[in-house]
């Protein structure tokens, strides 16, 4: 039986989008930069968790580089084994750095990001396989970060595993976590799945207090199993800064949690949220920290989740841990079940003050006004095999359970301003699409 999907572009609104390119990787492990026609412009032959084109201030002037994922560990596990070395590409394919067998084991392991430094570092978040005393006698993939220089060498590092104590679980939190881990400590996503780590760059909280701990370079994590954000410090290694994993809330409150619209408000309850960042410096929400909200299970113990799934993003105030803006498919006229995306997924804010939303396990991206209008639209034609729909678990672990299916997911988009390349953008003015019309 066949199924028919839309696939590209199928809304396009020029004269409200914020024109760029748009950087992501299908589900068949194929990195490719789009422009919002959905023209192909180039295309690397491997997958990034997630790739990034680099900011040519930070790379010494080059442009069109990419960071991408490009040797597998061989570890059947998949997920956050499956890397083996993590790397930077020029334009042309060509290899400018690579780095893997200089690490424990001699693999890179690395999963769910990375990030080119100002002072020619990278931070890579790494999975490193070991007992964690706190959660048993197993061996467990606890996720952390290394701080690698050009040369290869480890000159930082951190793992959750030596900090879990910090976090704030409650005692049923604690039960949750370790009868979770002895079910299955071998689980290709991580006990916390750490899904994201970034640096918070120069930030107008730290212009008014140095002593602060907004400090540039700490770094904002999160813990997607766990319903945690936090903020680390950096010579330290303790959360300085934290939201989650509880929340006060009526019994009841979750089923109208997505449907809420006024701000600003306290924020309430995040479960299995991506990409946690702060709003860089010239751009509208400078300084605040935009969210993509899953709303899907996570938890120890699990959180309650409203009858009505959909996810939303959530722009805070770290300061007064307000939300002060968000998107819903009710911000579209679209009911909230309309944009869900229960794993995986980002956000970013753009110049005009529109967000770049992906949608991702439907491989969906698009483009919205700070109002909610959705003014870009594609969804990935790219599809691959994974377990439950993950591209990265190719095989079975779990005889009955687990199996392959058939999946268009994009982890993460990044919109790519024209000068971050080699290309020049066309002269000839975006079209006006839509296919999404019903005669």
């Amino acid at each position: 039986m066949a199924f028919v999907r839309l696939t590209g572009v199928t809304y396009l609104d020029p004269e409200l989008v914020h024109d760029s390119y748009v950087l992501f990787t299908g589900a068949d492990s194929v990195t490719r930069l789009i422009d919002l026609a959905g023209a192909v412009l180039h295309e690397w032959p491997y997958a990034g968790v997630p790739p990034r084109i680099l900011d040519p201030a930070l790379n010494n002037g080059l442009v069109g580089d990419v960071g991408v994922q490009l040797s597998a560990s061989g570890d059947p596990r998949g997920g956050i084994y499956a890397n083996g070395t993590i790397g930077q590409l020029d334009w042309a394919g060509e290899r400018r750095w690579e780095w893997g067998a200089e690490a424990p084991d001699g693999v890179a392991r690395q999963n769910h990001d990375w990030e080119l430094l100002p002072n020619g570092n990278r931070l890579i978040l790494v999975t490193v396989p070991r007992v964690v005393p706190t959660l048993g006698d197993s061996v467990v993939g606890d996720q952390g970060l290394y701080e690698v220089a050009p040369d290869g060498a480890i000159v930082w590092s951190w793992l959750a595993g030596d900090h879990l104590e910090e976090f704030g679980f409650s005692d049923e939190g604690w039960a949750a976590l370790r009868e979770t881990v002895a079910r299955d400590p071998e689980d290709p996503w991580g006990y916390l799945e750490m899904n994201s780590a970034k640096s918070l760059g120069p930030n107008r909280w730290h212009d008014v207090d140095p002593d602060g701990v907004f400090a540039p370079d700490n770094i904002m994590i999160s813990f997607r199993k766990a319903n945690i954000v936090a903020l680390i410090d950096r010579s330290t290694g303790s959360p300085v800064w934290q939201c989650g994993p509880y929340y006060t809330a009526q019994a009841g409150a979750q089923h109208q949690r997505i449907s809420v619209h006024k701000v600003p408000r306290p924020l309430d309850q995040t479960s299995g949220q991506h990409n946690p960042h702060m709003i860089a410096p010239g751009l509208p929400g400078a300084g605040n920290i935009l969210i993509f909200d899953n709303q899907g299970g996570a938890g120890y113990p699990s959180a309650a989740i409203g009858i009505y799934a959909g996810s939303r993003v959530l722009e805070i105030d770290p300061v007064t841990s307000e939300i002060v803006w968000q998107y819903t498919a009710e911000d579209s006229g679209q009911p909230p079940w309309a944009f869900f995306s229960s794993f995986v997924s980002n956000a970013q804010r753009l110049p005009n003050g529109n967000t770049l939303i992906t949608e991702g396990m439907q491989g969906r991206l698009f483009q919205v006004t700070p109002g909610g209008a959705v003014v870009w639209e594609y969804h990935s034609p790219y599809e691959g095999y994974g377990v439950a729909g993950e591209p990265e678990v190719t095989q079975i672990r779990v005889p009955g359970v687990d199996r392959l299916s058939l999946t268009p997911l994009v982890y993460r988009s990044q919109a790519v301003p024209f000068e971050w390349t080699p290309l020049r953008p066309s002269t000839i003015s975006l079209p006006h699409i839509d296919l999404r019309r019903r005669n």
